[in-house]
């Protein structure tokens, strides 16, 4: 559909690279170590998990037109399903 897929974690490149052969993903993942994009983004959210707080990504998914403009956010998603409702969203 001529769109461009990245993923995007704090993860490191090792990481990552393992991550991508493991699942086959067929875009590239950009790690955000010093978390630029997270704040850019706003997705770096308070989590509590078995009592303790802490900041983690929510993740979403932006769909960025080619100017660079941010025209869609899917926020707080859960993989099942989400890829297909991304797709409906980008057939319009």
């Amino acid at each position: 559909m001529g769109y461009e897929v990245y993923g995007i974690s704090k993860d490191g490149l090792k990481s990552h690279q393992k991550f991508k052969e493991n699942n086959q993903l067929p875009f590239e993942l950009i790690s955000d170590k010093d978390k630029v994009l997270h704040e850019a983004y706003e997705v770096l959210k308070e989590k509590s998990m078995f009592g303790k707080k802490a900041l983690g990504t929510e993740r979403s998914t932006f769909v960025i037109d080619e100017n660079g403009r941010v025209v869609k956010e899917f926020r707080g998603v859960k993989s099942k399903g989400h890829a297909d409702e991304v797709l409906e969203y980008l057939k319009g």
